[in-house]
């Protein structure tokens, strides 16, 4: 369910609640540890060898409207085999490839994600523990804790979570791989805490995000928003992004050659965001800043 229905119903009938943020971050519950996990070995294999198997997949298996399908996951995976691992990780979470931002961003720097890995300075972790820390770090306090805050307060909830108490971080810290990630079977030890405590469907269910069915939802409903948000005039007078790059990309979207659906939902929030707040890109003056950076501004 969504965070702001969860609120809206827990109002009704308590001003205080518990929630379930962090575990995932802490104990490993989030598929993109195990692609991070399998990506090592798997980036032994010849590259020539994975196109081959990417291109199998591309035959095999069509574009789907799933959220997260299986398909989607395969071939996002192999692309990501060619990344460096920090951006690979954040691939798998949805973002923009390097590459994919310099074509729809020309000039833009397109390593930023890599420098926010680097300035945590974890060169030492295991592959696992490195991915929980960045995500510890950047996607749980200015994602997930940010918005449960927001809609919480919203309904006047209080909503507090009980897994980031600091004595259950360290300790989560102090357990070896081993323990937060076994072969398949992901956050573990909480699993194994609670067997015997908690029905096996519920131990052994399979994991279901709050991800918007977004790739869906841009071919069906959301697709008159989009072309008429995203259109050529309104990319082209940002002078930030290559309108030509970001309608190739709804067009194979929309003939379903890929699933962008995630990329164009961020592009989509903000073009709306810069429509809402009135924000113009403006050229800074050529004396200060001889650099062709551009700067947004807010009337």
């Amino acid at each position: 369910m969504p965070v702001w229905y969860l609120s809206r119903m827990s109002r009704r009938h308590v001003t205080v609640a518990l929630s379930g943020e962090g575990a995932d971050e802490l104990f490993g519950g989030y598929v993109t540890y195990q692609a991070d996990r399998l990506t090592r070995p798997f980036r032994l294999v010849p590259g020539a060898l994975r196109r081959l198997m990417l291109r199998g997949f591309e035959r095999c298996l069509p574009v789907s409207d799933e959220k997260i399908g299986l398909e989607y996951k395969l071939k996002r995976w192999i692309e990501g085999s060619w990344l460096h691992p920090d951006e690979a990780h954040f691939f798998w979470n949805g973002a923009f490839s390097n590459e994919q931002r310099r074509q729809i961003q020309p000039g833009g720097n397109g390593n930023g994600l890599r420098r926010l890995v680097d300035r945590l300075g974890i060169e030492s972790r295991g592959v696992i523990d490195r991915y929980l820390l960045v995500d510890q770090a950047y996607y749980l306090p200015d994602d997930i804790l940010y918005k449960t805050d927001r809609m919480s307060m919203a309904h006047s909830l209080e909503v507090r979570p009980p897994f980031l108490d600091h004595r259950i971080v360290e300790f989560a810290a102090s357990l070896p791989q081993s323990m937060k990630i076994r072969g398949f079977t992901q956050k573990f030890i909480l699993k194994e805490l609670m067997r015997g405590r908690l029905p096996e469907t519920v131990l052994n269910r399979k994991k279901t995000g709050f991800d918007i069915p977004a790739h869906d939802w841009f071919r069906g409903v959301l697709r008159p928003l989009l072309m008429d948000t995203l259109t050529p005039q309104a990319i082209a007078s940002t002078g930030i992004f290559d309108a030509r790059a970001i309608q190739s990309l709804i067009r194979d979207h929309m003939e379903r050659r890929i699933n962008a659906g995630f990329q164009l939902w961020g592009l989509l929030t903000l073009f709306l965001w810069m429509k809402r707040w009135k924000v113009e890109v403006v050229p800074p003056l050529k004396a200060l800043h001889p650099a062709p950076a551009r700067v947004l501004t807010i009337r």
